[in-house]
């Protein structure tokens, strides 16, 4: 029987499961919306989008869909991993062995030294740093980790045309030359309410363990940490953050919730856990 709708959260699988999207496509009845996701014009052609995306590649942008063996690895193993990712930039395996660094845009002196200090410390163990490029704590994780000589990956909330905030194009630009950066959304799409928790989503299934260094109740960084629990990923909670009555609930009713005082520490658990799942699959 021919599927009517296909939920945004299952489209990945669902073309996985078909071997295409226009497969997919041929697979839906008549009645629903004749396009799989949004696209930045609903009057564009297939052709017209193949050309769109040679003009994006002769700009340095490259479009990696679920059912290429470039697909990040970790995301593939989530069930909400968007069907297709724009990127600028080089993957690399060692993004493989990454942990996400996340927090509020409007961070407090300590809180940006701390996730300074975090992300040193996952430079020193090998570990690459993912964040979103926000203001506050996502960008002083990513300039700690390039003054510490490490790879840094971020997983922007807009298209790779735009820059949000301003004051990170140059960053932006930098990582994009450097290392990566990866986008779910078409490049020309503008920042909106609903386009960064789609980002959180994908940071977490990017990382192997998501870190919330500063986060209140409204938080994305909040959002990113219910998420990595139901990605099953790891989640490491500043002690300050007790304060807040949601990480106390993480904190205490959560499996997977661990609460830390330093980038150490959480090197520890991560050492831990990696060698346990050496174990599970020997």
């Amino acid at each position: 029987m021919a599927r009517r709708k296909v939920e945004w959260n299952r489209l990945a699988g669902s073309i996985e499961e078909a071997g295409s999207a226009l497969t997919l496509l041929e697979q839906l009845d008549g009645t629903g919306d004749s396009r799989l996701f949004p696209v930045e014009s609903a009057q564009v052609t297939l052709d017209q989008l193949e050309e769109r995306v040679i003009s994006y590649e002769q700009e340095g942008i490259q479009l990696i869909t679920v059912l290429d063996a470039a697909y990040p690895v970790n995301l593939r193993m989530v069930h909400d991993r968007p069907p297709a990712l724009f990127l600028r930039g080089e993957l690399s395996p060692a993004d493989e062995r990454s942990v996400a660094v996340v927090g509020s845009r409007k961070a407090s002196p300590a809180g940006l030294e701390k996730a300074a200090e975090i992300a040193r410390d996952l430079v020193a163990h090998d570990y690459a740093v993912v964040s979103g490029l926000a203001a506050g704590i996502d960008s002083a994780a990513h300039r700690a980790t390039l003054d510490a000589g490490g790879r840094t990956v971020a997983i922007i909330g807009t298209g790779l045309r735009q820059h949000f905030p301003k004051q990170n194009a140059e960053l932006q630009e930098q990582l994009g030359h450097e290392s990566a950066v990866l986008s779910q959304f078409w490049p020309g799409q503008e920042p909106r309410r609903w386009t960064f928790p789609q980002r959180n989503a994908v940071m977490s299934g990017f990382a192997r363990a998501s870190v919330v260094v500063e986060a209140g109740n409204k938080s994305g960084a909040r959002m990113q940490a219910r998420l990595a629990i139901e990605h099953g990923r790891p989640v490491f909670l500043l002690r300050s953050l007790l304060r807040h009555q949601w990480a106390q609930t993480y904190a205490e009713q959560r499996p997977g919730t661990y609460v830390v005082d330093s980038g150490e520490e959480i090197v520890g658990h991560l050492e831990r856990l990696y060698a346990d799942e050496l174990v599970l699959t020997a």
